[in-house]
């Protein structure tokens, strides 16, 4: 225990306990504002301190939820609070499914009587930083665990491994990444040409080569802001990692993650748009034949 107080260091701003649980990556040390709430004797008097239990809000991946919502604190037991650190795990249910839980890891003091502590954070359960997209796990399919290990690296500030899972998993899932862009490019009746070099580029067994060579061949609705993505993966993707700082490499995987996030979301919109707009013209043109039908046995 006296090890791990060494190696927590002071120096945040204070926050509200909640805005710590729900924003603050493992391994900091926060000065809150409202970490603890004084108890008292019948008489009165101040018995002791215990630790908050304040509402957060988080994500909640459940398909009855998927979005943020409002988790409550399932530990039940009262924590008392000192001026030397305590160490504890507290757990939080989504008050609107009731399924998705969180756990915390933390380690706590108080500082004098007025609500005010230091909290550290060693962790959480499932892993600190924001979800990632349902569209873009399903778009790299078997490479998922790759990279959420890419995802643990980019939450815990380590860029080259963040870089090379990811790195690793555009590589891998080249081919499915071009099949769905093929499936959008023939669902909206892309020129023949285009979808004709996005299929001979699944046929390149250079990843550098198989992305440059289809650069002019992405439909307008999956650019991202005029650019194209899959241009913009290669540019990033094809730097070595020579010479180059983590914290270099960390802007990078963080900008390859969120490009492939994006392409994931226009991929699923656009297949979405034409199978809505399909519909639209499937039923106005049964309400149109019928209104003939109608006038011709009159």
């Amino acid at each position: 225990m006296s090890e791990n107080k060494k190696e927590i260091q002071e120096g945040h701003e204070a926050v509200t306990f909640a805005e710590f649980l729900e924003n603050t990556p493992p391994s900091s040390l926060t000065e809150i504002n409202d970490l603890v709430e004084a108890t008292y004797y019948q008489s009165g008097g101040i018995s002791g301190y215990t630790l908050a239990k304040p509402e957060i809000q988080l994500h909640c991946p459940n398909d009855s939820c998927n979005g943020t919502r409002f988790f409550r604190c399932t530990t039940r037991n009262s924590i008392s609070v000192s001026e030397d650190f305590s160490f504890e795990y507290i757990s939080y249910i989504c008050s609107n499914c009731r399924q998705t839980e969180k756990t915390f890891s933390l380690a706590f003091k108080r500082q004098g009587g007025e609500g005010i502590g230091s909290c550290y954070k060693f962790g959480e359960r499932p892993l600190y930083g924001p979800p990632t997209p349902s569209k873009l796990i399903k778009l790299i399919g078997p490479d998922r665990d790759t990279f959420l290990k890419g995802r643990r690296c980019e939450n815990q500030g380590l860029g080259i491994g963040a870089f090379v899972y990811y790195r690793r998993v555009v590589e891998n899932q080249k081919n499915r990444i071009l099949d769905e862009i093929i499936k959008v490019s023939e669902k909206i009746s892309a020129p023949a040409e285009s979808i004709s070099a996005l299929k001979e580029a699944k046929g390149e067994t250079q990843f550098s080569k198989a992305l440059s060579s289809v650069k002019d061949s992405l439909p307008q609705a999956l650019l991202i802001n005029g650019h194209n993505p899959l241009t913009l993966l290669h540019s990033a993707l094809s730097e070595g990692l020579h010479n180059q700082t983590d914290e270099y490499c960390l802007e990078v995987a963080s900008s390859v993650r969120v490009i492939l996030g994006e392409l994931s979301e226009r991929l699923g919109q656009a297949l979405k748009d034409e199978a809505e707009l399909n519909h639209a013209l499937s039923r106005l043109l049964q309400e149109n034949s019928a209104n003939k039908a109608s006038k011709g046995t009159q």
